[in-house]
């Protein structure tokens, strides 16, 4: 960044180290220590799909590598999902997979078709929350949905924030905590 940047207020933008998905299995037992959220097992990657043969056959060699475990679809923004099932006590084994995801799509030239990633948790009584993250930005949040309509859990979403900034690197603009409606595993 030049001081020409500077002066305008212009700013670089975060590289996303997809490799701080792997904190993700120690901040899970923090997580689940403060607030009772536990791991279901499931996890999710966004991106949008790109035309032509070689983002196709990327697509299936994912696929074909992930199994039965992976489940493809659509939202309603036009974004693909990729859901990973795992057992719910194999949350390192499923952040390796979506890394693996990640990490495909990024070395084939497909980082900027990137949206997130996030691992799903719920607790006895029905409350359940993902921790997204944001590829672009390179960091994490909580997204807590409440089962009646599109309203969160705001509250259960900071108290998670104050949980684990220590653990992970947490969105610091609340702006940007998108809600991501009926993301798969959520």
């Amino acid at each position: 960044m030049g001081w020409l940047d500077a002066l305008l207020g212009r700013s670089k933008p975060a590289k996303p180290d997809l490799d701080a998905l792997f904190a993700l299995p120690s901040a899970a037992v923090t997580l689940q220590a403060a607030t009772g959220l536990e791991p279901t097992g499931l996890g999710s990657v966004s991106f949008r799909a790109a035309e032509g043969g070689a983002f196709a056959t990327l697509e299936n060699d994912v696929k074909a590598l992930l199994g039965d475990r992976v489940e493809e679809s659509g939202d309603r923004y036009g974004y693909t999902w990729l859901l990973v099932r795992r057992a719910p006590d194999a949350v390192s084994d499923l952040v390796t997979e979506l890394h693996a995801v990640n990490s495909s799509l990024e070395s084939a030239g497909f980082g900027p078709s990137l949206l997130c990633s996030l691992v799903s948790f719920a607790d006895p009584d029905g409350r359940r929350l993902a921790l997204v993250y944001l590829y672009k930005r390179g960091t994490f949040y909580p997204f807590a949905p409440l089962t009646e309509g599109e309203k969160r859990d705001t509250a259960l979403e900071l108290q998670v924030r104050g949980a684990l900034e220590g653990e992970l690197p947490v969105e610091a603009e609340l702006s940007r905590w998108f809600p991501v409606w009926g993301a798969p595993g959520l």
